[in-house]
């Protein structure tokens, strides 16, 4: 199977994963719902590894690709997942989904922080495009009612976590040929991180109050990303990052369809004000994918 048809699938099983974790999210803290999505994707892939035979391959991994896989982890599922169940529980899937497609805009800035790269060309007016399509994604809350920029910040606060995690990816990937096996090993670093985290701070899951429905829904959500992450990663082995990030933004007209259907169109405010607003990030972000 070729990288973009891949790369295309993780994209609709991302959409469809938000989609389903919105209803999810509702019942259960932010915190309790990111560490079972983390432990279902874990203990899903785990299994897929075992089947692989791939296991076997850590024991003569370098401890670069290992260290690498392992901080990717961190930054993509601890911090980034945390904060996109966070966002969704404030502003909805809708609203933080095309606020998702902000990471090559991250990656620039970063860029021009730290190699001093400074936008050029086509990256201008891709900027301006992001900027003004995150503006009005945001602007109006469900019933159009403002909403406060401080309610996007974990969108955007993903939307970073997940530009710096592909460098790391990569680089563990050139020790350790196997997407599968490095996602696996990030995501149980990443329960044991949220593990360790609970016993710190005492938290408790608190999942005898979340209902049985909301578990159910988090149970397939946990797979659906798990799989779509896989595949994220996959194609990245397989064809070039703009083909990947391109076809990843399927995942924006699969929430905006499906998440009024899933969640209700009294919590998932769909206008056309947000569908031109994703569709302004989406050209923006496009635009960034063919200048780089």
């Amino acid at each position: 199977m070729s990288g973009a048809v891949v790369a295309a699938a993780s994209g609709v099983g991302f959409g469809l994963f938000q989609t389903l974790n919105i209803r999810a999210v509702r019942g259960m803290d932010p915190f309790a719902s990111t560490f079972v999505q983390i432990a279902v994707a874990a203990a899903a892939l785990l299994a897929a590894s075992v089947v692989s035979g791939g296991l076997g391959d850590l024991a003569g991994a370098p401890a670069t690709s290992l260290l690498s896989f392992a901080g990717a982890g961190v930054l993509h599922f601890i911090a980034g997942w945390t904060l996109l169940n966070v966002s969704q529980k404030r502003i909805g899937a809708a609203r933080t989904s095309p606020l998702l497609t902000t990471v090559p805009l991250f990656g620039i800035a970063l860029a021009a922080i730290t190699v001093g790269q400074v936008p050029e060309g086509l990256e201008w007016p891709a900027i301006a495009l992001m900027v003004i399509g995150g503006y009005i994604v945001v602007s109006r809350g469900a019933g159009g009612r403002p909403t406060r920029f401080a309610d996007a910040l974990p969108a955007l606060g993903c939307a970073l976590c997940w530009a710096l995690s592909p460098a790391l990816t990569v680089r563990g990937l050139d020790g350790l040929d196997d997407p599968l096996l490095g996602l696996t090993l990030g995501l149980l670093v990443s329960v044991a991180g949220y593990l360790l985290a609970f016993a710190v701070s005492r938290h408790r899951l608190g999942l005898r109050t979340a209902g049985r429905s909301a578990l159910a829904l988090k149970l397939v959500a946990g797979v659906l990303v798990g799989l779509s992450t896989w595949g994220r990663w996959a194609a990245l082995d397989r064809t070039t990052v703009a083909v990947v990030l391109a076809l990843n933004l399927l995942s924006i007209p699969v929430v905006l369809f499906a998440s009024p259907l899933v969640a209700g169109r009294a919590a998932e405010h769909v206008t056309g004000r947000v569908w031109a607003g994703a569709a302004l990030v989406v050209s923006g972000s496009l635009l960034l994918i063919i200048a780089a």
